[in-house]
């Protein structure tokens, strides 16, 4: 989607945009993001599913606007992937009503890179991340440019039985590596939970254990596509493969692997055969919600403990998953600056702390993580708030949908991942879809 000329696989995605654009351009709705209200702007913030936070956030600060805008929300998808295909057709269609968008991190590129979103303010940049968590700062950058706003951020941390790990003789005071959960869940005959699904997902947990062990999928991810280079032939790579082959070939992911995502994996953890985890913060009211309506054993919760996440080599620092929202402006808003108005709004700690304890998502903004209602709903809120600071984003990229789809379908299952093949084999398969040699 770049505009400087583009190989023969970026054409053709220049050409189905095409197509996109004249039938999204019949979709647009005229006098969207015009006034209302006897003159009073409309802005349309385009939402992911929550539980209600968003619009909450929206009527506050319609409220607290004195009148000088007025947000409605509109529902997108429930899947990212549909979410990203919508908003790039709109946007390539010059849909004006996109005045606010909640954005995955992996896609912001995709949406920078042809000019499809608004310049943030260096005034709004400057007030909206003065206190941002690296993770989060670094999702919401294209070329060292903040292109998107830090909404809210997610990591995954490892969960754990206590049980498990005592009767293991493992320390979960300090870090622990794959090897040795992996280890402590083959002695112990007992499952770990991990996300073996054909899947973003997928992409998510190959991704973390690459750059925990200090290397990177891309290893320059701003190139195009015939020039884009992957670092997985390399030990980050290996080592990643052998961790992702040990589970699924030794049986310690459960024999639903094939088809777990989150949801499943949380589910096996709950289970008897529950011992290790690596998963996002939604398990903690999940697991509780759960014990309220009488569907789990109350002593589970105290057999559940939380850690960072593994490490990929023992002694490097790991670098968890990093998820979440940013808020964007669409290039053809009608009001770009009402919008990033209303997106300071948006995101400031306070609604960033409701947001969390309301709706389980967490703040990319470090001084939300000191208010008291926060770490009473989420007692491990210093470990989220640590794997924020540590977090590495998927590869910012243009591409993102050609590289995530080329791991998921070369790494899933993980009983097929062998370390001697699958990071050549991935890698080749991606440089020739890039090139245009090859269909997703």
């Amino acid at each position: 989607m770049p505009n400087h000329p583009k190989p023969p696989a970026a054409r053709r995605r220049g050409k189905a945009t095409a197509g996109a654009v004249a039938v999204v351009a019949g979709l647009l709705l005229a006098g969207c993001g015009g006034p209302a209200d006897g003159g009073t702007p409309v802005l349309t913030w385009y939402i992911n599913p929550d539980d209600g936070g968003q619009a909450v956030i929206a009527e506050r600060c319609t409220a607290e606007s004195g009148g000088a805008y007025r947000i409605e929300t509109s529902l997108l998808p429930s899947d990212a992937s549909s979410q990203r295909e919508q908003l790039a057709r709109r946007l390539a269609a010059g849909d004006t009503s996109l005045d606010i968008m909640s954005l995955d991190p992996p896609f912001i590129p995709e949406l920078a890179e042809p000019g499809f979103l608004a310049p943030v303010p260096a005034e709004t940049a400057e007030r909206t991340t003065a206190n941002t968590l690296e993770g989060a700062l670094a999702g919401a950058t294209w070329k060292d440019e903040l292109v998107t706003v830090p909404f809210w951020a997610n990591t995954q941390l490892l969960w754990y039985r206590k049980s498990v790990a005592e009767a293991a003789g493992l320390d979960m005071s300090g870090p622990v590596t794959w090897d040795q959960i992996i280890a402590a869940a083959e002695e112990q005959d007992k499952f770990l939970g991990v996300q073996g699904a054909l899947a973003e997902s997928m992409t998510v947990w190959v991704n973390a254990l690459v750059e925990s062990g200090g290397g990177q999928i891309l290893t320059n991810p701003e190139a195009s596509a015939d020039e884009v280079q992957l670092g997985l032939e390399s030990e980050a790579g290996t080592k990643a493969a052998e961790i992702v082959s040990a589970i699924g070939r030794q049986g310690l992911g459960g024999p639903g692997l094939p088809t777990q995502a989150e949801n499943e994996s949380m589910l096996l953890f709950q289970g008897d055969s529950g011992s290790f985890m690596v998963n996002w913060p939604f398990v903690w009211p999940a697991t509780n919600g759960a014990v309220e309506a009488g569907n789990l054993d109350e002593s589970l919760v105290e057999d559940i403990g939380w850690a960072i996440y593994p490490q990929t080599l023992e002694g490097q620092e790991a670098a968890p998953p990093l998820g979440g929202i940013n808020l964007g402006v669409g290039s053809k808003s009608q009001h770009p600056d009402l919008a990033y108005q209303a997106i300071e709004c948006i995101v400031s700690p306070e609604n960033q702390t409701e947001y969390f304890v309301t709706n389980g998502n967490p703040p990319s903004d470090s001084t939300a993580y000191d208010d008291a209602s926060i770490t009473e709903k989420f007692p491990m809120a210093d470990e989220i708030r640590q794997s924020l600071e540590q977090s590495a984003p998927r590869p910012q990229t243009p591409y993102y949908n050609e590289v995530s789809t080329g791991i998921q379908q070369n790494w899933a299952p993980p009983t097929q991942v062998d370390p001697d093949t699958t990071p050549k084999t991935t890698t080749d398969f991606i440089v020739e879809v890039l090139r245009g040699e090859r269909l997703l």
